[in-house]
């Protein structure tokens, strides 16, 4: 380049005058400027651009700012830069969405999201894949498709099964591929337990599904000794060595100043054994007349009161609730047998058995569907089954809608929820928990639970598991307090016999 060549323009002022001086009609309306070089009433449209088209959204001028209505309308009034006069319509985001971005989205590079979804062989209600499609349906799908549609961004994905189909697949080893790359998430029945949190990121759970114990029950039908039930032996044995003790302790204080316990050693034992029986009902007809003797009497009829009371309620039911019992107890039951159990293969249930509770591996049994449960538990443990079956609480609702033969015996005794999984540190984690907890808050999600888990063949016969029997342990306090305040009282009347044989010296 010949740099010597280059030659200085001189008309800059020139130029810069004549476009100061010009006024004409342009495509975009009038062009002229002031005396202090500004545009002449400036306008501009504002454009949303969609794709390869685009929508004028409102208009900019420097009279008033942003604005919906076109200048022209605006010139004749007066001016109102106003941060609450400053409006455009409503904008249409990348997703179809007119929620404005939190600053972060999926870059558009055409990739698709995949999404592993495990393909189940049972609780097809939970997740499953239509046949001979490449859709999947179920109330996972259901709740992940709402959550999504809620998000203000465009998520493109494709789900993709994991799993051969002949049994279900591990939701730890589907967790860990999305660490390796092989999935960017992971959706379905996957329970929150800690060492998959150590690989992945989870929702907020949409779901509750703690661990729980299934067995069979049977009916408990009443008994010629039905009354003998409320009570274990141990609390029936010390109520009648308590009632025996009360009435030899009321003896000794009232025999030698009242006549109803006085005569000859058989007629007052007799005494003694009606007087203790009667108060059970309290129709005792002996007075005592000491104060002592009355304080004793009072403690006691206060305690027969409570185990009448308490004896009442049981017995009624006992006698009119149906009963159902079975010889496992709840998973303490388990722990302390040796008899197999149950558990659903791909479930996390088998891992907490051994790791955390200590069972051994060998009396673990894999079933992998409903019909395997119920065989294996009719079976029961010396048939070649197993005694009782530990599931997530979701599973066993759907198992239990239809088959009213078994029960959940005891308390839920983990923790867990199900979520969907995400790489470490994926905002799309944040904001699909946003999602879920919008769709608990409008209803939806308690709407898509009831199409999809909510079923029941059982009739409702008010049914329940057998009734623990009152023991020794629930009244051990009214026993030692009434021993106690019985035996102070002894100490008491012999201090006042001393005394009064003091007095008499």
């Amino acid at each position: 380049m010949n740099l010597d060549a280059l030659s200085i323009f001189n008309g800059g002022n020139l130029l810069l005058k004549n476009i100061l001086q010009v006024n004409m009609t342009g495509v975009t309306g009038s062009i002229n400027f002031t005396s202090d070089r500004n545009f002449i009433h400036p306008a501009f449209e504002v454009i949303n651009v969609i794709g390869v088209g685009y929508r004028r959204i409102g208009y900019w001028s420097n009279y008033s700012g942003l604005s919906v209505l076109p200048p022209e309308i605006l010139y004749t009034k007066p001016p109102n830069r106003s941060s609450a006069n400053q409006r455009l319509n409503s904008v249409i985001w990348p997703g179809q969405t007119t929620d404005r971005p939190r600053g972060w989205a999926f870059p558009n590079n055409g990739r698709q999201l995949r999404i592993g979804v495990p393909k189940r062989v049972s609780y097809l209600e939970i997740v499953s894949q239509v046949e001979g499609t490449d859709t999947f349906k179920g109330y996972c799908i259901d709740v992940f498709t709402a959550a999504v549609n809620l998000l203000p961004y465009a998520v493109p994905y494709k789900l993709v099964p994991f799993g051969d189909g002949r049994n279900n697949p591990s939701d730890t080893e589907l967790v860990r591929l999305i660490t390796t790359g092989v999935y960017d998430a992971a959706i379905g029945d996957i329970a929150i337990i800690t060492n998959r949190t150590r690989m992945v990121d989870f929702t907020q759970p949409y779901i509750e599904s703690g661990l729980v114990v299934v067995a069979p029950v049977r009916k408990s039908n009443s008994s010629a000794w039905a009354f003998l039930r409320p009570f274990t032996p141990g609390l029936w044995c010390v109520t009648a060595i308590f009632f025996l003790i009360v009435g030899f302790v009321v003896w000794i204080l009232e025999h030698r100043i009242n006549d109803d316990f006085r005569g000859p050693p058989k007629e007052q034992v007799v005494t003694v054994l009606w007087f203790s029986l009667s108060t059970l009902f309290f129709a005792h007809k002996q007075n005592t007349i000491s104060t002592l003797g009355r304080l004793v009497l009072i403690i006691w009829l206060f305690v027969v009161l409570i185990i009448n009371s308490s004896y009442t309620a049981s017995l009624t039911s006992i006698l009119t609730v149906q009963q159902l019992s079975s010889p496992v107890k709840g998973i303490e039951t388990l722990i302390s047998s040796n008899d197999p159990i149950g558990h659903q293969q791909g479930s996390f249930a088998r891992d907490y058995l051994v790791e955390e509770l200590g069972i051994r591996e060998s009396r673990l049994i894999p079933l992998n569907s409903p019909e395997e449960y119920a065989r294996a538990l009719k079976d029961g443990p010396h048939g070649g089954g197993v005694a009782a079956v530990v599931d997530e609480r979701a599973y066993v609702d759907l198992f239990l809608s239809t088959r009213c033969e078994f029960s959940i015996i005891g308390q839920q005794f983990t923790k867990a929820g199900w979520g969907f999984a995400f790489p470490r540190d994926s905002p799309l984690a944040v904001d699909m928990s946003t999602a879920i907890l919008r769709l608990s808050e409008s209803g939806d999600l308690q709407r898509m639970h009831d199409k999809w888990l909510t079923r029941s063949a059982c009739t409702p016969q008010g049914t329940k598991l057998e009734v623990d029997r009152l023991q020794l342990k629930s009244f051990w306090g009214l026993f030692v307090t009434c021993t106690q305040r019985n035996s102070s009282l002894l100490v008491e009347a012999r201090d006042l016999d001393v005394f009064r044989h003091f007095l008499h010296l």
